[in-house]
């Protein structure tokens, strides 16, 4: 298995009369999987909620889920299952999926009470993947319906980034309207997962199934973005680089040397990871020149094999007298999903603050570039809710927790 790396500017065509250009540019990164490969099994820890607040219907709805999730896990793969309130059990110690009829047993005596300690979960949860870690590709999937009132969020969110130093992929499930948008956020973030959210308990089982494929398909981990630029490019002084697919994070570039390394974790076979990285361009000659180079560093669990090194890939552009522009269409959209991002986020801001018109306009902006890149589905959320806040009304927690899905990535119908 190996690494298809695509790089393209937003303008491969560079004006030379203009002192800066400034350009995007896009870097697609997925697992290449040659005919017959094999990929690592899967080390999978579910961490469930089961506070009082999950009592009756949503619990049931999340056990029937997690037998579901059960039932696809392939032979070899590895299952733990950590449940906690505000205290935390292992409920299924890591091991090989072998007695389905007792695992499932284990999960079924679930029973709902006491509080929400996420931080206690997400702890254990952490043990018990690192004692299947070798040679598997290690995910959590993390489900809460509450506020972590029994625990720290600050502790939280270093136990997320202990996880992805470790290798493992931290995945939140949000269940319900109660729980916090921003913690949650902000553990899928550091631990290089996915946020996804249970609006309904009937759609657990559909939200558990999408998360397991995007685990399923995860070729390749601990990848590391790595660039070097010419003395001609340079990054943008703020929030220069960002994922904008499978979901939209900002990314936290390190400094080694001559190089600039980004984590991104987990490499899909299916969905490749986009990074947008924000330069600008000075001191260009006339005719075709290198920016700089793009390569990516990388585990294969299927084979054991840690610190591989993709093929570099040259970032190349055309300084031009007399500029004609070349714009890339597939870039561009990719620059509106990150403008759909940062205007939703503003928005969150402004409404926080108490600027009801202010938020209504960014979220009515946020609507028009969803329609620009062909997500109308966001586009549909996004101004309803701006609608609200113009007639006065207020945004329910839900409102506000489907206003950040849809700016992350693209809702599916």
């Amino acid at each position: 298995m190996r690494v298809g790396l695509k790089v393209a500017l937003s303008d491969a065509n560079l004006d030379l009369k203009q002192a800066s250009n400034q350009r995007q540019l896009s870097i697609a990164i997925s697992a290449l999987t040659p005919e017959g490969a094999r990929t690592a099994p899967l080390n999978l820890c579910l961490i469930l909620d089961h506070s009082g607040s999950m009592q009756g219907r949503p619990l049931e709805t999340v056990k029937q889920a997690a037998y579901r999730l059960l039932e696809q896990l392939a032979p070899g793969d590895r299952i733990s299952v950590v449940a906690f309130d505000h205290k935390a059990k292992v409920l299924i110690a890591n091991q090989v999926v072998d007695n389905l009829t007792a695992l499932k047993f284990e999960i079924g005596r679930l029973t709902a009470d006491g509080g929400t300690a996420i931080d206690e979960g997400l702890k254990l949860g952490i043990e018990e993947l690192a004692r299947g870690k070798n040679n598997t590709v290690s995910q959590i999937l993390l489900l809460t319906d509450g506020e972590n009132e029994h625990g720290d969020n600050d502790r939280c969110l270093k136990l997320a980034e202990l996880a992805a130093c470790q290798n493992f992929t931290v995945n939140t499930l949000g269940f319900g309207n109660h729980w916090n948008q921003d913690v949650l956020e902000k553990l899928a973030d550091a631990g290089g997962g996915a946020l996804a959210y249970i609006q309904r308990p009937e759609a657990a089982i559909e939200e558990f199934s999408r998360l397991f494929n995007r685990m399923q398909s995860v070729g390749l981990t601990n990848a590391h973005l790595i660039l070097t630029f010419a003395n001609s490019a340079r990054l943008a002084e703020l929030k220069p680089i960002a994922q904008v697919l499978p979901e939209t994070i900002e990314l936290s570039p390190e400094v080694d040397g001559d190089k600039i390394v980004v984590r991104l974790g987990d490499l899909m076979i299916d969905a490749p990871r986009v990074v947008l990285v924000n330069l600008y361009l000075s001191q260009l000659r006339e005719g075709p020149q290198t920016l700089g180079r793009v390569q990516v560093r990388y585990d294969d669990p299927a084979l054991g094999q840690t610190n591989l090194l993709s093929e570099s890939l040259n970032v190349e552009a055309v300084g031009m007298q007399q500029y004609q522009p070349q714009l890339n269409p597939e870039v561009q959209t990719h620059i509106l999903a990150l403008a759909k991002y940062r205007q939703t986020q503003i928005a969150e801001t402004r409404l926080q603050q108490g600027d009801r018109a202010g938020a209504a306009t960014l979220l009515q902006s946020a609507a028009k570039t969803a329609l620009q890149m062909g997500d109308r589905n966001a586009a549909t959320v996004l101004q309803e809710n701006a609608t609200r806040l113009q007639t006065g009304e207020d945004l329910s927690e839900a409102d506000r927790k489907k206003t950040r899905i849809v700016s992350k990535t693209i809702l599916q119908p």
